[in-house]
């Protein structure tokens, strides 16, 4: 967990847990998440980190302190100025996929959902990732068997890496009610994806390439066929990196940044770099 952090759409992080029980970019055949790389480094040998990447361990307690955190409203970020003017963003599970099967749905409640619903976890925005909506949308409807309410400060979003896993959005708009944010980040891109079909029922789309060594090419059309699609919808989008291997009609682009994050190298047509609404408008009158 960190008060401070690197990642341009969010202010902090923090980890209820840490570890994953794998995905698309870390088992047998790739590994190339940066969660699971730190882990492999620091893994079992660095107090907070999990034994081994594939270890999923809780760690009670850090949603709290996070909850303890003090508010950024009317606080300038002069490194990110597109927060300036929103609570402190914390960022939720990204060295670890808290909704991973051996995580119990009721150290999700005491430990996120009760954390986030305190006066001071109210202060903020949370914005939790997972690459399991579908098990996020079966504890929504747990936490609701038991009268609690999907806390309106906690955005529920999933990651997407290709067409395919555009399957995930139909679990994470499950999650919640009208009031809820769902979010997609879309990173590591690896080849073309559509997502005008869903975009009606999304809020904010991140959007990045792949870093690190061995990163797969980023073309930048892919951004430019995203800018235009959220534009299309008026979904906010926000371009976080273009990856380590960015091509533009086949050729490969160089930049100082190593993974392409300063958007002041990147091209005009794709400096966009929006937030969503912290709040939805829900119309109470139907």
């Amino acid at each position: 967990m960190s008060v401070k952090t690197k990642i341009q759409w969010c202010d902090s992080t923090v980890n209820p847990t840490m570890g994953c029980e794998g995905c698309e970019i870390w088992g047998p055949q790739r590994k190339t998440c940066y969660a699971g790389t730190l882990h492999v480094r620091f893994g079992g040998a660095t107090p907070g980190y999990s034994p081994s990447f594939d270890v999923v361990t809780q760690f009670p307690g850090r949603m709290r302190e996070a909850a303890s955190w003090p508010d950024l409203r009317g606080k300038a970020r002069a490194e990110k100025p597109w927060l300036n003017g929103l609570p402190r963003i914390i960022f939720v599970s990204d060295m670890s996929d808290s909704l991973s099967a051996t995580v119990p749905f009721e150290y999700l409640r005491d430990e996120i959902i009760a954390n986030v619903r305190t006066e001071p976890g109210q202060r903020h925005q949370w914005l939790w990732l997972s690459k399991r909506p579908d098990r996020m949308a079966k504890f929504s409807r747990w936490l609701g068997l038991q009268g609690i309410s999907w806390p309106p400060n906690l955005w529920a979003g999933t990651s997407l890496t290709a067409q395919a896993t555009t399957s995930r959005i139909k679990s994470l708009v499950q999650v919640g009610d009208e009031r809820t944010i769902h979010f997609l980040s879309v990173e590591p891109q690896v080849e073309p994806i559509d997502l005008l079909p869903w975009l009606p029922r999304i809020d904010w789309v991140i959007h990045g390439g792949e870093s690190g060594r061995g990163a797969r090419p980023f073309d930048l059309s892919w951004a430019r066929s995203l800018i235009s699609q959220c534009a299309t919808l008026g979904v906010p989008y926000f371009l976080k990196q273009l990856g380590s291997n960015v091509v533009e009609s086949g050729e490969k682009l160089f930049f100082k940044d190593n993974h392409a994050g300063d958007w002041e190298e990147w091209p005009e047509a794709v400096q966009a770099r929006q937030i969503a609404k912290i709040y939805k408008a829900v119309n109470h009158l139907a």
